[in-house]
């Protein structure tokens, strides 16, 4: 279970222990709009869309839709409200993850498999776990803020599932032969990138991590104290049309500029541009994106991209990747006048996604400080995924959320034009295994001064 730093209160006030109505209304209020939301994400699609897992790695629509109301009847319904009728007990099974301690779960890599329940009986299953959740939110008569913190954990488990739906249905709708558009929008204003410039920090012994009274994932815990050597930083991401030189030069036939796994994986899988990414003779380059394809911006961020990728251009480019910690304490800095470090949010995020907001990342617009640090895609990280010091995962099943996956990941900071507002923050650690690259990801330049 995630860490919480809870507002002081005072704890003779009963109101506030057993929950008022004004904190379950806003609980209630904040359920209905996140539960809606995903619902709104799947609208686009068809019942066929919603059915397809085009590789292991993908979820169909209609098991993220099943899986996220699993997780509030496993860890809420269940336990908690006399009485609960289960909907169906098979989809304890179909709908788990991968949470050892709950039970056996399906085989990841078979979702797609699952023809039964259908598109519909996944709604009605969602609407019976709404009406008994808004029930228990308004009856809950025990510890206020234990339950709201787990509510609310469940909530942000459905915000990483509704950009995992349209990462997901992204790869799905790519591959149709038909590549149909996943919404139609506008394309975005095109910006036209600015030189890059490298920053200077200091270093020196920083804290990092989450503090204060916001939500946050456990494995953003505990703050600690991290020495950094003075080291420099972009400025901005880097663009497509940078990647195109990187391909231009041969680097994808050039062992010396890979990691040993990543030479391997690029023969193995034939890569030879990022994701998505295809080159016409005549048209030039075009990339499939959520609202189809259309021809690359060479201004705006390379996306698509590996971990193993990613170093490799950090190489060639006579440059590396920032450490996590670095990254943090980079858009960390509040002065813009402190190193130039400032941070500015630079993109409409997912929740205008289905009114027309773009789906894909834009150039960085001109200015000083560092720009581009949430909002356009995940930027790659030199850091492996481990637990901070004094790190424990929470007792039970809800101590599975993160802690069991912090070996052979690496650590991406930021968010995407596809991230859930909420979770573009400087302490958010994404992290993926070093060959994916089916996520929004790009990167960010460092090198040591």
């Amino acid at each position: 279970m995630t860490t919480h730093d809870h507002p002081p209160h005072d704890p003779t006030t009963n109101v506030r222990a057993r929950g008022g109505d004004e904190e379950r209304g806003a609980l209630r209020g904040r359920f209905r709009s996140v539960r809606d939301f995903t619902e709104a994400l799947a609208a686009p699609l068809r019942p066929e869309d919603q059915v397809v897992q085009s590789m292991p790695d993908v979820s169909p629509t209609k098991w993220h839709r099943g899986h996220t109301t699993w997780f509030f009847e496993t860890f809420l319904l269940e336990p908690q409200l006399t009485g609960y009728d289960i909907f169906d007990l098979d989809y304890r099974y179909l709908f788990n993850s991968y949470y050892e301690t709950v039970g056996p779960r399906h085989p990841r890599n078979e979702r797609g498999l699952v023809s039964r329940p259908n598109v519909e009986e996944v709604g009605c299953y969602r609407a019976h776990v709404d009406a008994a959740m808004e029930k228990l939110i308004d009856c809950y008569d025990n510890e206020w803020l234990d339950f709201a913190a787990l509510v609310e954990l469940g909530l942000h488990h459905e915000q990483q599932h509704q950009e995992l739906l349209l990462m997901d249905i992204k790869h799905v709708l790519s591959c149709n032969p038909l590549e149909p558009a996943y919404i139609e929008t506008s394309p975005p204003v095109e910006h036209t990138a600015q030189p890059m410039r490298f920053v200077d920090s200091d270093g020196g012994l920083i804290e990092a991590g989450h503090w204060g009274s916001n939500f946050a994932f456990d494995n953003e815990s505990p703050r600690h104290k991290v020495y950094l050597e003075p080291f420099r930083i972009a400025d901005r991401l880097v663009t497509a049309g940078e990647w195109m030189e990187f391909i231009a030069d041969g680097a994808y036939r050039q062992p010396e500029l890979w990691l040993s796994d990543g030479w391997h994986t690029v023969q193995e899988h034939g890569w030879n541009a990022p994701a998505y990414w295809h080159c016409d003779d005549n048209d030039g380059w075009s990339t499939f994106t959520l609202n189809g394809r259309r021809a690359i911006h060479p201004d705006e961020p390379v996306v698509h991209v590996s971990h193993y990728e990613a170093d490799a251009f950090a190489r060639w480019a006579g440059a590396r990747l920032p450490t996590e910690f670095e990254w943090e304490h980079a858009v960390s800095c509040r002065d813009p006048h402190d190193v130039g470090l400032a941070a500015r949010p630079s993109a409409d995020l997912i929740e205008s996604a289905t009114s027309g907001a773009r789906l894909q990342p834009a150039a960085a617009p001109a200015g000083p400080g560092l720009r581009q640090a949430f909002g356009d895609v995940w930027q790659w990280t030199a850091s492996s995924y481990l637990p901070y010091p004094r790190f424990a995962p929470a007792p039970g099943a809800v101590g599975e959320y993160n802690g069991k996956f912090m070996s052979g990941q690496m650590v991406l900071r930021g968010s995407a034009c596809i991230t859930p507002a909420g979770h573009a923050r400087a302490t958010y650690r994404n992290f993926f295994p070093p060959s994916s690259r089916w996520m929004f990801a790009g990167l960010r330049l460092a090198s040591d001064t």
